[in-house]
């Protein structure tokens, strides 16, 4: 079975799965490769009824699948998981209100490292670059708008990237688009050539 490179997520109840730390740890490790149950719980600390009660959970909500099945060293069947996607997208229109904070949290992360280079390139020619709380959060809700529609170009092709390099592809993508906004090109260009 073909994995699909990004899949966006239009249904609250999914995108409120998604909302939990360890489901989107789980997410994250399966799909760099398949893992068990046992595999999963010793990578994220967590014991193995924890781990299978999100396997149960991903798994109703078609996220994750059973890529194969063998008999391991003690006799036991083991069940390797992979995820449906390489990359779930939470449609940011989509998202329970009461849920957005937390994706515009990660969002904000995200934007953190990108303008961390800006950053870098400002240090280099002696300037500094100042970016404010709320510049930054309502960047990253602009972001989340964007990622979506940037996500759904990658939603019917298959895997030719791994996870991390899709995710930087996406939003470098999303971010020039951003860039490109009559509200953010002042903002841009400040982070381009700060004063001295």
């Amino acid at each position: 079975m073909v994995m699909k490179m990004v899949r966006i997520v239009r249904d609250p109840g999914t995108i409120k799965l998604l909302a939990d730390l360890v489901r989107r740890d789980i997410l994250r490790l399966i799909s760099a490769k398949p893992l068990t149950q046992t595999q999963l719980a010793k990578r994220i600390l967590l014991t193995e009824p924890s781990v299978y009660h999100h396997l149960q959970i991903l798994s109703k909500a078609g996220l994750i699948r059973i890529k194969l099945s063998e008999v391991g060293p003690h006799g036991i069947l083991e069940k390797y998981y992979e995820p449906t996607a390489k990359l779930f997208i939470e449609d940011w229109e989509m998202t329970p209100l009461d849920l957005r904070r937390y994706f515009v949290h990660n969002h904000m992360e995200r934007l953190r490292g990108m303008l961390s280079v800006f950053q870098l390139m400002a240090d280099q020619r002696g300037k500094g670059v100042e970016v404010g709380s709320e510049e930054i959060e309502g960047l990253a809700q602009v972001l989340a708008k964007h990622v979506t529609q940037v996500g759904e170009k990658y939603e019917d092709v298959e895997v030719d990237v791994d996870r991390e390099t899709l995710l930087i592809r996406i939003y470098s993508e999303t971010l020039k688009i951003v860039m490109a906004e009559d509200r953010w090109k002042k903002f841009f260009l400040r982070m381009k050539n700060p004063p001295r």
